[in-house]
């Protein structure tokens, strides 16, 4: 069980607009857990344009709870390696440090908790900046999210009404 009695909690967040934006989804759970197998998984089974990593603050300082970087978009190019690599992922290790901070995922128990976080970054990203904040903000509330299991139902429900993202308007 996770701090909160859930086995596992699953957060989303997308913050920002445009090549910037980011869009994480968040797993937390137990070490032994099979959201810890997913990670030990992840983290052994690269692929082309894929590899996850141990996600940082500064060389040789992971963040607690050790959190996986996955990334969603395959790196095109030395730029948005560069950018995937640094600012998303100093903000990822930034976003998961502040709900620690916060109380979202209490201190005493970080060693014994896991979190992957699926990261999104857009290879036309360029302001390294807004992606470092993006990603923080993304992750922070990703993670708030899956402690508070939002959305709640009835906000789904509601959003049946117009379904809509930053690829696709919805019908009109």
């Amino acid at each position: 069980m996770t701090p909160f009695g859930e086995p596992v909690q699953l957060g989303e967040s997308f913050v920002g607009d445009g090549a910037n934006a980011a869009h994480i989804n968040t797993v937390l759970g137990r070490a032994g857990s099979g959201a810890e197998t997913a990670w030990a998984t992840a983290l052994a089974t690269p692929r082309a344009g894929f590899a996850p990593f141990v996600t940082i603050l500064q060389p040789g300082v992971p963040v607690k709870p050790f959190t996986l970087f996955v990334n969603k978009a395959a790196i095109e190019g030395d730029a948005h390696g560069n950018i995937t690599w640094g600012a998303a992922q100093a903000g990822v290790a930034a976003g998961v440090a502040d709900a620690v901070a916060a109380g979202v995922i209490p201190q005493a128990e970080v060693d014994d908790l896991r979190i992957i976080a699926a990261v999104w970054v857009n290879p036309a990203a360029n302001d390294e900046h807004a992606v470092y904040r993006n990603n923080r903000e993304a992750t922070r509330t990703a993670l708030v999210n899956g402690v508070e299991r939002r959305p709640s139902t009835a906000d789904v429900l509601a959003a049946l009404e117009r379904p809509y993202n930053p690829f696709y308007a919805g019908e009109r």
